[in-house]
């Protein structure tokens, strides 16, 4: 029997323990954090969409002047 496959077969399961070892262990760890990570989220996301309606005020404010300066 040949000693590359089982080599690299061996290399590949290790590789893919540890990978999945640490993604799990990343993903329980963020889990832990959102809790105190949530209310700042909360609060970027209600000054984005702020900012965001201001821009869209903005521009049918300025489309409306357009058009009315161009008598449509």
């Amino acid at each position: 029997m040949d000693w590359i496959p089982v080599v690299f077969v061996t290399f590949k399961a290790l590789v893919l323990g540890t990978g999945m070892f640490f993604a799990i262990k990343w993903h329980y760890d963020q889990e832990m954090k959102k809790g105190k990570e949530k209310r700042a989220v909360l609060g970027a996301a209600g000054k984005l969409a702020a900012v965001f309606v201001l821009a869209l005020l903005g521009v049918g404010l300025l489309t409306y002047a357009l058009v009315w300066m161009l008598g449509m």
